[in-house]
Order: structure tokens, then C-alpha cells, then sequence
């Protein structure tokens, strides 16, 4: 039944010998992020949220506005997007990009924003990303444009939802690999006790499995604790130059390696248990010339636990179908699991702005990266961290996005 997609699948994971670009390795750092400290913000509109992170990134990066000449945005900025928040913003941008790939859409702003470095072309790139679920702004499942997507007639009309394609997924990986709810369990267990140190996150209590799996189910087999958690608030980040980067006191996290790829649903030939992940984990590691085993730190989109364990898999952190047992037993807790995940909480408990996880995933890495993560949680010497955004659903279309960190070139 799957074998035709399985067997697409395997094409992806190695890079073909002819695949030629120029690499960004060094060649661009993030210089300033900035996480809004707030999940409810009724007071506060669209517009001011993006300002008040982009002001947030600039402070830590010891920049200004009138320093940026980049801006990118998704489809969480209002208006006519980059054209409306340049305005807003008083940027003086010859460069502007407003690329739409969901959750992931942030960390291919920064391959673009890096590439976009690396040619020259641009020295400060501002990344954006706003959102008002809890109080009024779009819901979950994407941008207003959604509904008139080509797939919509087929698809929102009988009844897909977000949580329901994810439950196909899981219940595919379940199927195939034996994979089980209590293991899913574990990867809400491993944010939940790093989200108790964070002042900020949305949830705060500490879970054990049994209180997971005694949550509401919500889609067969994936019950309320495994969904993340819906708020307002905003992220953003600075990329700049090698150039700009040495005339900073701040500590720039250079970026090592990118690597993006959008799965399509094949007209129905999809495979549910993989992600896009399995060609942009490879594209990343290549260009950083490191290995999964390299890595000491990951932030991993989490908008369901099914979500983490699958793009684990796919990025070669453990063989596919083993996902389950890789997490179990707090591997995922820092500091002293195989390999610690989302310190902040991630989207399973500390914020999902907008509906869409990989600004904070971003965000998360450099503070590990510059020792400033939670003491409680700041992973022992961590020098190389990688990043990992979703977009989509699992069960049709999706993009994974990819960027690995380093504490230093």
C-alpha cells in the first residue's frame, strides 16, 4: 500500500553528487533575538506586537531600525505584509522578502536572509513574526488565504483538521513501527519539566505520562497534552554580516549550515511517516560539514508530540521507526538526556505564537548557544545546536526548514 511512497522517500536522503551551490557556512550570524515576554495581549494590536519584538532583536544586537536594510515577514504580518510593516516600522529597506511556509517560515527567511549575506547584496536583515490567536487574531491552521487554496474543495470541506492530520500520522507510525502513546507522552513530559523553569511559558506545571494520556482525546490517538498550545505574543531575530558581526560587543551565533525541502501530498501517494526533514537535515548537515552525532542541543517544532518524534527520525538523530524508544526514559530532558530538546518548553508549553513554532525554536538555540538558556537547563558546554521548523501537516503538504548554530566558526 505504502510501498510506491517509501520508496520516493529514499530518494531524498542522500544529496546527489551534483548538487552544486555556494555554501553560507560563517558567512552570516544572528546577532540579536527576542521573544515577547507576554501570551495574552488584548491590548496590544498586530502591528505593535511586530514592533515590539523587531525594537526587542535590534536592543539585543546593540542595532537600530535605521541600521536594517532587510526585512522579512510571513503571512503573520498585516496588510500588504513587508510593504505595510517597512512602513510601520520606518525601515529604509532595498531588500524584502515575505516568504509563506507556516511554521517553518522563519528559519527559510534566515537561509534566504544568510544566502542573501553571502552574495553581498545585504549587511542586516530584521525577521519578524507576530500573532493574536488567544485574543482575537486568526486560528489555528494557517493564514486567512487558506480557503481559497487549490486543495481546500477537496479537503477543509469534509472535515480535515489540523489535529486530525497529525493523528494520521501518528497513527501510521504507530501502525507500522509500534510506536505508542505513551512514548508520545514522553516528549510532553520532557518540555513540561523545562517549561517550569521558564517564568514566561504558558504552562508551567510539570506532567507525567498518566496525566497525559488522561487528557481529553481530542484526535485518535493524540489527547489535549499532546497538541501545543495556543497564544499571543511574537519572536524576532537579526542576521548580519561577518563585517557588521565584528564590530559588535554582542556574542554573534554564526550560522553553519541550511537546508530546506516542501513534501507535497503526491495526489494521495503520501507517505505519513516521514516529513520533509529527510532532505533538509542532510542539505544542512552537509553545507556544516557535521554529522547528527555532532550536535549537542535541538529545538524541534513541536505544534504535536507526534511532530517531534518524526522530524527526529528524519534529521538521523535515531533510525527510523525507533523514535519511540529514542524519547522514553527522559531522553529528551536536559541536561543529562541523549540529547536534550526545546529548553524553553517549546510550543507543547511555553508559547506558539501565531500558530507557528520555528521563530522561538530559533531563538531558544542561540541562548543555548550564547549560555544564557535557564540554569537549570543550559546544556553543559553546548557548542553546536540545530533548529527545525514545520509547516503544513503532516497528513498532506508540508515544509521543513533546517539551520544548525555553532558557539563559534
Amino acid at each position: 500500500m505504502c510501498a510506491p511512497a517509501c520508496a520516493t522517500v529514499r530518494q531524498f536522503v542522500h544529496i546527489p553528487a551534483s548538487f552544486q551551490y555556494v555554501s553560507i557556512k560563517g558567512k552570516a550570524f544572528i546577532a540579536g533575538v527576542y521573544e515577547h515576554p507576554e501570551r495574552h495581549l488584548p491590548n496590544r494590536t498586530l502591528p505593535q506586537i511586530h514592533a515590539d519584538v523587531a525594537l526587542g532583536a535590534l536592543s539585543d544586537a546593540g542595532l537600530s531600525t535605521s541600521d536594517v536594510d532587510a526585512y522579512y515577514s510571513a503571512g503573520d504580518a498585516p496588510g500588504f505584509g513587508v510593504l505595510s510593516m517597512v512602513d510601520y516600522l520606518g525601515l529604509n529597506c532595498h531588500y524584502v522578502n515575505d516568504t509563506e511556509t507556516g511554521g517553518s517560515s522563519y528559519l527559510v527567511h534566515a537561509q534566504h536572509a544568510a544566502t542573501a549575506i553571502a552574495a553581498g547584496h545585504i549587511d542586516v536583515a530584521l525577521i519578524t513574526l507576530a500573532g493574536k490567536p488567544r485574543t482575537g487574531g486568526a486560528g489555528p491552521g494557517g493564514s486567512g488565504r487558506v480557503g481559497g487554496a487549490p486543495e481546500a474543495p477537496f479537503e477543509s470541506q469534509w472535515g480535515m483538521s489540523v489535529p486530525g492530520g497529525y493523528a494520521l500520522a501518528a497513527q501510521r507510525h504507530m501502525y507500522e513501527f509500534g510506536t505508542t502513546s505513551e512514548q508520545l507522552a514522553e516528549i510532553k513530559v520532557a518540555a513540561s519539566t523545562h517549561a517550569q523553569h521558564n517564568p514566561h511559558a504558558f504552562l508551567q506545571d510539570v506532567v507525567t505520562v498518566e496525566e497525559v494520556l488522561d487528557s481529553p482525546m481530542i484526535s485518535d490517538p493524540l489527547h489535549r497534552l499532546d497538541c501545543c498550545v495556543i497564544t499571543d505574543g511574537g519572536g524576532a531575530m537579526v542576521i548580519v554580516s561577518e563585517a557588521v558581526a565584528s564590530q559588535l560587543e554582542r556574542h554573534c551565533v554564526p550560522i553553519l549550515g541550511t537546508g530546506s525541502f516542501v513534501k507535497s501530498s503526491q495526489s494521495g501517494r503520501i507517505d505519513l511517516t516521514h516529513t520533509g526533514a529527510v532532505r533538509s537535515g542532510p542539505l544542512a548537515f552537509n553545507e556544516a560539514e557535521i554529522t547528527p552525532g555532532d550536535i549537542d542541543y535541538v529545538s524541534i517544532y513541536d505544534s504535536f508530540t507526534i511532530t517531534v518524534l518524526i522530524t527526529l527520525e528524519d534529521l538521523g538523530f535515531c533510525e527510523r521507526g525507533t523514535g519511540g524508544r529514542f524519547v522514553a526514559d527522559g531522553g529528551l530532558q536536559a541536561s543529562n538526556g541523549k540529547l536534550p530538546f526545546n529548553t524553553d518548553g517549546g510550543g507543547l508549553c511555553n508559547n506558539h505564537p501565531a500558530n507557528r513554532g520555528g521563530m522561538t525554536k530559533v531563538i531558544e538555540a542561540v541562548r543555548q548557544l550564547r549560555n544564557e538558556a535557564n540554569a537549570a537547563v543550559q546544556v553543559p558546554d553546548c557548542e553546536l545546536a540545530l533548529a527545525h521548523g514545520t509547516g503544513g501537516s503532516l497528513a498532506t503538504r508540508s515544509a521543513s526548514s533546517t539551520m544548525i548554530l555553532g558557539r563559534s566558526l
